[in-house]
């Protein structure tokens, strides 16, 4: 129904890139048109982490805008996954898409990840609402500077999010935290918002990640998230450091598991009292069966053969859906392939066009 109403085909897969691996790897080995990496440089300020050892500093988002021949129809707000950034090719080729349909494009880098890894303290998680709420402040803030620049009516540009597998599930917490926030009381945290791939069941994908077939895939997400963590100027503690590599740096990974350094590393740090609380509480499915309601316009798109993230928690959400009332403002896009953060189709990245033409008609 959703695809009939944005004139897109069910998704097709374009060869040589079958099946949910292919799929998901695709970005590793091909270059498409990309946004440059840089833009306008925003600083955000953001305050000490909750456990407190580790102090203030800043996120680095860059702003592009769309060309002066456009008008522009507002702005988006693109937080990458686990282990990412916003340099990352598939954002960017996203990012491009959206400048030329009219949106300007602020794409935030999380704690710790490159290029502001020096600025702030400590790393991110999947539940980091008081990181994301000078950001969301922010993005309001350049959405009225673009519509007094532009002279467009009303005063202020509407805010999207669009959340690209893990940057997802952190956008879907931080509008469920920050709602009710009264920062927030004259206008919505977000107008609208879209997960591509992310996580809502953090027990189910770790379960799923560990798979023996999936070795690859988590050894490739440790080192990167181990090297942003220990590529920190401001240090770690000597718990920290003996969890990851040892006393003598060692090159070898002492963490054989994401949820093992989410033991040693995300959970004490965001003031969980182990892994598990930490990914209870971090999870948005429960939230979103519970109170469907407290969201924004939201979008989900999903393959069923992604390697990383199981289906079964949207599959739940898409199910209960039918006894839900009217106003509900939740779409779901179910494609039975497309791998995790893929969809290369025949006529490109089939999820970008999706969720551009969504934000399209939210805009209108």
């Amino acid at each position: 129904m959703l695809l009939k109403e944005l004139g897109i085909d069910p998704f097709q897969e374009k060869f040589p890139w079958l099946g949910g691996d292919l799929q998901t790897l695709r970005d590793t080995f091909i270059r498409d048109q990309l946004l440059p990496a840089t833009g306008e440089i925003i600083q955000i300020e953001i305050p000490s982490m909750p456990n407190k050892e580790r102090g203030a500093g800043h996120l680095i988002a860059f702003l592009n805008r769309p060309h002066k021949s456009l008008e522009i129809r507002g702005v988006i707000l693109i937080l990458h996954g686990l282990g990412g950034s916003s340099r990352r090719s598939g954002l960017r080729r996203m990012a491009l898409n959206f400048l030329k349909a009219g949106f300007a494009v602020l794409r935030l880098n999380l704690r710790g990840a490159d290029p502001g890894r020096k600025f702030a303290p400590g790393t991110y998680s999947a539940k980091c609402d008081s990181d994301l709420k000078p950001v969301l402040v922010k993005a309001r803030e350049i959405c009225r500077s673009l519509a007094l620049t532009e002279n467009c009516k009303p005063e202020s540009l509407p805010l999207f999010g669009v959340g690209i597998s893990l940057g997802g599930t952190i956008l879907l917490n931080a509008y469920s935290g920050l709602a009710h926030h009264s920062i927030f009381q004259n206008q919505a945290v977000l107008d609208g918002l879209a997960c591509i791939s992310s996580p809502l069941d953090l027990v189910e994908c770790s379960a799923a990640i560990e798979r023996p077939r999936n070795r690859f895939y988590q050894n490739w997400l440790l080192r990167r998230l181990v090297k942003q963590t220990i590529a920190d100027p401001f240090g770690l503690i000597d718990a920290e450091r003996d969890a990851l590599i040892g006393r003598n740096n060692s090159s070898l990974l002492k963490v054989s598991s994401i949820r093992l350094f989410d033991s040693a590393i995300t959970a004490p740090r965001w003031g969980y009292k182990d892994v598990d609380e930490y990914y209870e509480k971090a999870s948005p499915l429960k939230k979103l069966l519970g109170d469907p309601y407290d969201l924004p316009n939201t979008l989900f798109v999903q393959s069923l053969d992604d390697p990383w993230v199981p289906s079964a928690a949207l599959r739940k959400l898409s199910e209960k859906m039918g006894s839900y009332k009217p106003p509900f403002k939740v779409d779901i896009c179910l494609s039975s392939r497309g791998g995790h953060n893929g969809f290369h189709g025949v006529n490109g990245c089939w999820s970008d066009e999706v969720v551009k033409r969504w934000l399209i008609k939210l805009a209108s």
